[in-house]
C-alpha cells in the first residue's frame, strides 16, 4: 500500500481514495485486497475505480468545450426522460379521476409508484 494508506484511517477523503485508486491502477493491489485490507464494502472500492476512470478520461480530454457538450447531452437525455414520465404520471391521474366513484375525488398517482 502507499504511504498514504499506512495510518489507520478514519475518513475517506478524495485524496485516500484516489492514493487507493492510484494503487489499483498501477496494479499495486486489487479491489478485493483493498477491500479486505480497509474492511469496505467491495461495491464502494469498485465505485471509487470507475469514478476515478471517468473522472481521468474528462480530465485527459483536450478541449474542456467537449467536456462541457458532453454532461449538457446527458442532461438533455435526462430532462426528456423527465418529460415522458410527467406525461405519464398526468395521463394515469387522468384515468384515475375518470375511473374513482363520485365524492371520493381523483386517485392520485405518485412519483414512486409511476417507477
Amino acid at each position: 500500500m502507499s504511504i498514504l494508506m499506512e495510518d489507520e484511517i478514519k475518513r475517506w477523503a478524495a485524496k485516500r481514495k484516489t492514493a487507493l485508486v492510484l494503487d489499483m491502477v498501477q496494479g499495486k493491489n486489487t479491489e478485493a485486497e483493498a477491500s479486505r485490507h480497509f474492511a469496505l464494502p467491495p461495491t464502494e472500492v469498485e465505485v471509487w475505480f470507475v469514478e476515478g476512470k471517468r473522472d481521468m478520461e474528462n480530465a485527459l480530454r483536450t478541449n474542456l468545450l467537449a467536456v462541457k457538450e458532453h454532461y449538457q447531452r446527458k442532461l438533455r437525455v435526462l430532462q426528456e426522460a423527465d418529460g415522458e414520465v410527467m406525461l405519464e404520471l398526468n395521463a394515469r391521474n387522468k384515468v384515475a379521476s375518470l375511473l374513482g366513484s363520485e365524492g371520493e375525488g381523483p386517485v392520485r398517482i405518485s412519483v414512486c409508484e409511476a417507477h
